[in-house]
């Protein structure tokens, strides 16, 4: 419980409510009257509309389609002729292309010199583009890449910033059919090979370093090791980034300057499904997943999540702070698609302090902007008050891990009424949400306000049942255009199968425990590969951290249960990171205890309570639950995570050292907690 506005706010208070006109003023309200006079279908809520796109499949996509007026150079022959899964067939004979999409009219227009991107960096000045100069660099590019052998089905790759040439780069690749992939510039070689070497690259985009707030980073050994590792790229083109050059690479900015927009090769259109990009799996428990998404599904998909959830439209700017080996790089570059313009950050986010995006969402004039679960609750924890800044924010996206009802009064008491706190859960896998808001449903503190349009899902318990009111898998019982086009070398599908659809066949199942409400509504509780079950109880993640990380003197905290073999209860195991100047003592331990067993249950009480130096996460901030669980029942570390993918590379070394001591029989430094 918290306290907003002297009222105190519980999971389940709404926290915003729709406009009394939001059906005249919103983009899903316009997609309605649509459907009502193109289709002759009245709907007039998110339930109504909901049912629909998951039980008439092609009249909702084909809608889609037809609504934001998709450009087919060839038309498609049906919609979909097999709703199997794996093997659903969206809109076969159809060919077109995703960068003709976000690059809008090839031919100029009248936004050429209206701004589309607008790059933010720690390295060097700022760089913006508009509209007509995005066009003109995508052509030079095109050029540039075709002279570098670059055809259909090869592969680019990027180990780069997020900055404007790498949406360049990325854009001229689509343009020519090629298929895109990106790491991070803070990935260690291995991270970078692991990845891009599955899918053999012939040209690699670099940087020589960057500039993470105060501190410069040479990352020209790691570039040097990178190429060693994939022997089959044949060009290695330097951005040419702040200061920092690249040893016997082309530049990227001179191919740029000496082509000829005017000989650029035309756009190629290709089949809905032609491999796009290559997303990559955080690679901490075996090898990344190459995850395939084509041209039509990522296209579709991107079209209907953000104008019809984030409800956003041309004029709009997007501020989401994104690296590009996450799946939220697409999606703010795919803002494009319904003219709205981006903002590219590169750098330390938390630099020079906690509301360093505030500033830039002021500075930028940001409508729509994207705010991590833990960045609300630290911005919250450090008392930052946004009242009197010119914000022009209307919505503010969070994703990534459970946002506490704490983080939705936050929002609400600082933003106000006029803005929306759209909260979702998704993934790479889908490169979407699955579940989350839109403006034709409340907010309500705690949760996720609805499932997402065309995404037909649900929790089931372990026999495949529904369940509503309690924990159970989140599955997903209908296909979706932007499920993977397959996993890149995965010929016979074996792996693809594996990873989502052998536990219940024909129903793809997500990783996730999801609790749904009678009102639709839902909370994720963690993955349910790291779900503690305390004897024959299934309690999530979530709940627990929500707890503990609101406790003064903690600053992180990670619990894993350790399964008995004989059916006891087990070992529930809490680590926590303290706050600078705070060490884990007596009274921190009972606090933590206490608060569990009151916010929670006695369920909850740890049997251990463990300090660590940092909380092991992975690259895009995912804590490490089951690479911790793995070592302390005895996996080696080689075989659970490399620490090119850890965000620390070390924050697993004091896991291991506690799982020795444990497997020598000595107390270690964990204590009883109860």
């Amino acid at each position: 419980m918290t306290e907003r506005g002297g009222t105190a706010v519980q999971r389940g208070d709404v926290v915003w409510t729709p406009p009394a006109d939001v059906l005249e003023t919103s983009q899903v309200g316009a997609f309605l009257r649509w459907v009502a006079e193109h289709r002759g279908r009245r709907m007039s809520t998110h339930d109504e509309l909901w049912e629909w796109s998951v039980t008439d499949l092609e009249g909702f996509w084909s809608a889609v389609w037809e609504f934001f007026g998709v450009r087919a150079h060839a038309p498609h022959e049906a919609v979909l002729t097999d709703r199997r899964m794996p093997g659903a067939t969206w809109f076969p004979g159809a060919t077109l292309n995703y960068a003709e999409h976000a690059l809008g009219d090839l031919e100029g227009g009248s936004d050429a010199d209206e701004l589309a991107v607008l790059g933010r960096s720690q390295t060097r000045a700022d760089v913006d583009l508009t509209w007509g100069e995005l066009r003109e660099q995508v052509a030079r590019a095109r050029r540039v890449l075709a002279d570098l052998g670059v055809r259909r089905g090869d592969r680019v790759a990027g180990y780069v910033p997020n900055v404007p040439e790498a949406l360049v780069a990325f854009l001229a690749t689509a343009s020519l059919g090629a298929t895109w992939a990106s790491c991070a510039t803070e990935f260690g070689p291995r991270s970078v090979i692991d990845r891009f070497a599955q899918i053999e690259p012939t040209v690699l985009f670099v940087v020589g370093g960057y500039r993470y707030g105060a501190k410069d980073v040479d990352r020209g050994a790691e570039v040097a090791a990178v190429r060693a590792g994939l022997p089959g790229v044949r060009h290695v083109v330097d951005l040419a980034y702040g200061d920092f050059a690249v040893e016997d690479a082309l530049s990227w900015p001179d191919l740029l300057a000496a082509a000829d927009p005017q000989a650029a090769p035309p756009v190629e259109a290709v089949p809905f499904d032609h491999p796009l990009v290559v997303l990559f799996s955080s690679g901490t428990t075996g090898q990344p997943k190459a995850i395939v998404h084509g041209h039509g599904g990522i296209l579709l998909e991107h079209l209907k999540n953000h104008a019809l959830s984030w409800d956003m439209r041309p004029g709009d700017r997007m501020l989401w702070f994104s690296t590009t080996a996450w799946m939220m790089w697409n999606a703010l570059v795919s803002s494009l698609l319904v003219r709205a313009s981006i903002v590219m950050i590169d750098g330390n986010p938390l630099y020079p302090d906690v509301a360093r995006q505030w500033d830039l969402a002021e500075a930028t004039g940001a409508t729509i902007m994207g705010a991590s679960p833990g960045w609300i609750m630290a911005c919250r924890k450090e008392g930052v008050d946004l009242h009197g800044r010119d914000l022009r924010i209307r919505i503010v996206g969070s994703a990534g891990s459970p946002l506490p009802p704490e983080g939705y009064a936050w929002v609400a008491e600082q933003l106000g009424p006029r803005v929306q706190l759209n909260v979702g859960s998704g993934g790479t896998d889908v490169c979407s949400g699955l579940v989350q808001n839109n403006p034709l449903v409340p907010v309500w503190a705690g949760e996720i306000s609805a499932r997402c349009l065309g995404a037909d899902v649900h929790a089931v318990d372990s026999e495949g049942r529904e369940v509503v009111g309690e924990l159970g898998e989140l599955v997903i019982t209908s296909p979706m255009p932007s499920m993977p086009v397959g996993f890149w070398g995965d010929t016979d599908g074996s792996r693809y199968r594996a990873a989502y659809f052998d536990h219940f066949p024909g129903v793809w199942r997500h990783g996730d425990w999801i609790v749904f409400a009678p009102n639709g509504s839902c909370h994720v509780a963690g993955r349910s590969d790291a779900t503690l079950n305390r004897g024959g109880v299934r309690l999530g993640t979530a709940e627990f951290y929500r707890v503990v990380e609101e406790i003064p003197g903690v600053a992180d905290s990670l619990v894993v249960h350790l399964e008995d073999p004989a059916g006891g209860n087990g070992e529930l195991l809490c680590f926590v990171a303290t706050e600078p100047g705070r060490a884990l003592d007596d009274d921190l331990r009972r606090a933590i205890g206490t608060a569990l067993r009151t916010s929670l249950s006695p369920r909850h009480i740890p049997d251990e309570i463990a300090e660590l130096p940092v909380i092991p996460r992975n690259l895009t901030g995912k804590k490490l639950e089951l690479p911790v669980k793995r070592i302390l029942q005895g996996t080696p570390i080689e075989q659970v995570a490399s620490p090119d993918a850890l965000a620390v590379p070390t924050s697993l070394d004091a896991v291991v050292d506690l799982a020795r001591t444990r497997s020598a029989g000595a107390a270690g430094p964990a204590r009883e907690a109860r």
